[in-house]
């Protein structure tokens, strides 16, 4: 598998590339086809295997993707700790 086979934006794609990325980790396998259909995901892996581009990624092309409604918000992240939080 590779990031393609998710059909994200090509903006993403290609800053996925950029930065060395061919193959998604097993976390990232998982997760991004439910993220992208809106479903909630509880994952579990280690420091490092990518958690957080197996939600951002999903979520930013389904942002990009569909139509701002008003001044609400789209999408809420909740971090466990501030150096988290910042990290993403």
């Amino acid at each position: 598998m590779n990031f393609e086979d998710f059909q994200l934006d090509s903006c993403f794609l290609s800053n996925v590339r950029a930065l060395g990325y061919v193959a998604p980790t097993p976390i990232q396998e998982q997760a991004i086809p439910s993220v992208k259909e809106g479903r909630d995901v509880m994952g579990l892996a280690q420091t490092g295997t990518g958690k957080t581009a197996a939600f951002l990624l999903p979520i930013l092309d389904r942002l990009k993707a569909e139509p701002r409604k008003g001044p609400k918000p789209r999408c809420l992240v909740i971090a466990p700790t501030r150096e988290l939080a910042e990290q993403i």
